[in-house]
């Protein structure tokens, strides 16, 4: 029922779901005042101040009111505003609100969004909620996804920072980790498309059609703990957000068939990929070229007979005279004649029974997700088979079996002709070494394959006896930890060089992966020190192109020289921070810096770039306050943010004239972000085992130092260390304060490195 009431007796309901938007009041008042409203709103009873009704719907109507009433046009306490008055709770009269405003363009996604998502918060459905509003299913659930978005990408939609379509492309996660990685990364860049979003996103997902989620199907992998995302704001297909479980899945399928296969079939090894070519996988292979099965008198007669009967008919489908009925069905008959022909001249590789336990095969997945063996065989080394005509086989039989010749140099009788007729129609070699067989088989075994007597040792069994060589070498070298020490600081700095192939081992130190680029962070001292580190450290060892022969450069540097290494490679690999949701200090990062007692503020000092430009002016001015008082903050309150940041860098840099004081207090000040959380060095260790471990890595005091990290980097073989080149000064602290490079000579930056 429709009936009046007091302009002044309204005001804004907490409910109406529209919270932002242009402010159209003008444009409403101007209506308003020609054509009276046209509309009426719809309002519910307040219960403060009583008498008072809150406006559900109809906001820009009231707004458009209330700017006559300031203007005089109309008297609040008088004009009758026509309403229709409703009651109930809170989410029905919100529903309420979002259906008068849900078909109006101008309404802002994110109240949209907010609006389905307190309805059903109150115990709506989606369905429900898809047919009341008069859209699909799939609207709900995309509006849904963005209520769920990220909060300040949220609010980034809310203010109309970013475009719906780009709220959209951030959507298609579910993960605020990896939006707010992406966010972070990308987020402020005004370059960036929704597709960039989008595809940046998807990069560590895997498709829904890719063959390796087809071969798994989405029951297994989602039963194995896997999750799929629904791709809501495009057509294309679902992600997996786990590849990981897709890949050990699909492996344990492929495993299995494989082994199937070979078990079956006697071939050395199949070797599953999970992709239709075999291209990388065959690197450092030799491909076997198996002869086909030769045709039969019958097979060559139709051959010859076949390509006889092509040669007309492919001159009467050249006819321009010929009726389209007639070429349809003349060229019917030829392609029929021509698969067959084809049939005839790709005949079926042969594969020699004695060959097959020498080669293996890949086993391939299609585009549609089934696996399918490759008909390519390979052989770890070079292999040649051909096909023996009778007669040569009975020549090559002679050449072998010597002895059977009788003693005059004839050449036998027919019996014993006939007892030497090859028994096989195949001669295989290998390399090019000395043959072994008899008869009918030739073939060369490379020795580190050749079981006694000469034959192959099967692929299983050479992979097992590689495995138990392996753990020989670790026992082995568990006896010289020196050794073992050199050997890791190689491959580390190696990896650094995108040469880990071939070096044999698990061991890495890659580049931490930092959420922003290293071109988008100000430089600081503490980053030209290290890259001042890297350019004076003898690297002359790398120089050669063999990896063993820089290994052997490596062993021979001073212990000083490889301690200097191994502290740079340690030092560039810390991560800056645990995940890429809130920032989280690393529990022994804190407690190295605790040993070191590292002092920030001497090797970082905020900066206009680093710091000062990117806080608000509160900030900066209670920063202000911090370390001089109000009559400092008083002194910079007026001024402008520029100026403010501008002041506060000299002054935290110790540049500004003020009292001795403050400037202890600037020089000292670090945000809290760039501490290290204090981790006492008192605490409780229960470890029997503690004065052990300090005489191997040190104990940071200097004590002990003929088991430090000098000595153990000399010990080789059981031979002593070098003749001083790793002694480590004894009155050198490592507890003492890490200090910036113009507080410390060359010497005392040695000794601290190989100290720790």
């Amino acid at each position: 029922m429709i009936q009046s009431v007091k302009l002044s007796k309204l005001v804004l309901s907490d409910v109406n779901v529209r919270k932002r938007r242009a402010d159209k009041a003008e444009s409403f008042a101007i209506s308003i005042a020609a054509n009276g409203i046209l509309q009426n709103l719809i309002v519910t009873p307040l219960k403060k101040p009583r008498g008072h009704y809150g406006v559900v719907a109809g906001e820009s109507r009231y707004r458009g009111l209330m700017l006559l009433a300031e203007r005089g046009e109309i008297n609040a306490d008088e004009y009758d505003v026509p309403v229709k008055l409703m009651t109930g709770a809170e989410s029905e009269l919100s529903e309420v609100s979002l259906v008068e405003n849900f078909q109006r363009d101008s309404m802002n996604p994110a109240d949209e969004c907010r609006g389905f998502q307190l309805i059903l918060s109150q115990g709506g459905d989606i369905d429900g909620l898809a047919r009341r509003f008069g859209v699909t299913r799939r609207f709900v659930v995309r509006r849904l996804r963005l209520a769920n978005l990220a909060e300040p990408i949220f609010e980034a939609l809310a203010d109309e920072k970013i475009s719906l379509e780009m709220a959209k492309a951030y959507g298609t996660t579910a993960s605020h980790e990896r939006q707010l990685k992406v966010w972070n990364a990308y987020g402020q860049s005004s370059y960036n498309t929704p597709d960039t979003i989008r595809r940046t996103i998807a990069n560590d997902d895997m498709r829904s059609s890719d063959p390796v989620a087809l071969l798994v199907g989405a029951e297994a992998y989602e039963a194995a703990g896997g999750v799929i995302e629904r791709e809501l704001f495009s057509d294309g297909d679902d992600r997996w957000t786990n590849p990981e479980i897709v890949q050990r899945l699909a492996g344990e399928k492929m495993e299995a068939e494989a082994k199937r296969i070979g078990d079956e079939r006697g071939f050395a090894w199949i070797r599953p990929v999970a992709s239709s070519s075999t291209y990388n996988a065959a690197h450092g292979l030799y491909r076997v070229h198996l002869p086909t099965e030769p045709m039969t008198e019958e097979q060559g007669a139709r051959a010859v007979e076949i390509e006889a009967l092509l040669a007309p008919l492919q001159e009467q489908l050249e006819s321009a005279t010929l009726s389209d009925e007639a070429h349809i069905e003349i060229e019917g008959q030829y392609d029929t004649l021509a698969a067959e022909l084809d049939a005839l001249e790709h005949r079926p590789v042969m594969m020699p029974a004695e060959l097959a336990s020498r080669v293996g095969a890949f086993l391939t997945l299609s585009h549609t997700g089934e696996m399918v063996l490759d008909d390519t065989f390979y052989s770890e080394t070079p292999i040649t088979v051909t096909m023996v005509e009778p007669d040569a086989a009975e020549d090559d039989a002679g050449e072998h079996e010597g002895d059977d010749a009788s003693d005059d140099g004839s050449e036998g009788d027919a019996d014993d002709s006939e007892r030497r007729a090859p028994v096989a129609t195949f001669r295989i070699e290998e390399g090019a070494g000395h043959t072994i067989g008899r008869g009918n088989t030739t073939s060369v075994v490379e020795p580190d394959r050749a079981a006694p007597g000469g034959k192959p040792m099967s692929q299983v069994l050479m992979d097992q006896l590689a495995i138990q060589r392996r753990d020989v070498l670790g026992a082995a070298l568990q006896a010289n930890p020196g050794l073992a020490l050199d050997y890791m600081i190689f491959v580390m700095i190696e990896g650094r060089n995108y040469r880990n192939e071939g070096n044999g081992t698990t061991i890495r130190a890659p580049l931490p992966q930092d959420a922003v680029p290293a071109t988008g962070v100000p430089g600081s001292r503490a980053r030209d020190y290290l890259a001042e580190v890297y350019d004076g450290l003898d690297a002359s060892w790398s120089e050669p192109d063999n990896k063993v022969a820089r290994f052997e450069a490596f062993r021979v540097l001073s212990d000083d020289t490889k301690a200097k290494w191994l502290a740079w490679i340690v030092a560039t690999s810390f991560d800056a921070k645990e995940g890429y949701g809130a920032p989280k200090q690393i529990p022994l990062q804190n407690r190295l810096a605790t040993i070191l007692e590292v002092d920030v503020a001497s090797w970082w000092r905020p900066t206009s770039e680093n710091f000062f430009d990117r806080v608000p002016k509160g900030a900066l001015l209670s920063l202000l306050d911090e370390v001089g008082g109000p009559s400092l903050t008083s002194r910079n309150a007026s001024s402008k943010k520029p100026e403010i940041s501008a002041s506060c860098q000299k002054l935290f840099a110790g540049d500004a004239i003020v009292e001795a004081e403050v400037k202890e207090k600037a020089l000292a000040w670090v945000p809290t972000a760039m501490r290290f959380n204090d981790v006492t060095s008192g605490e409780a260790v229960e470890d029997d085992g503690q004065d052990e471990l300090a005489g191997l890595i040190g104990d940071g005091t200097g004590a002990g130092e003929e088991d430090d990290l000098a000595a153990l980097i000399g010990e080789d073989a059981g031979e002593p260390a070098g003749d001083g080149t790793g002694d480590v000064d004894a009155e050198s602290s490592g507890t003492g304060d890490v200090m910036p490079p113009e507080h410390q000579n060359d010497d005392t930056v040695s000794d601290v490195v190989a100290a720790e």
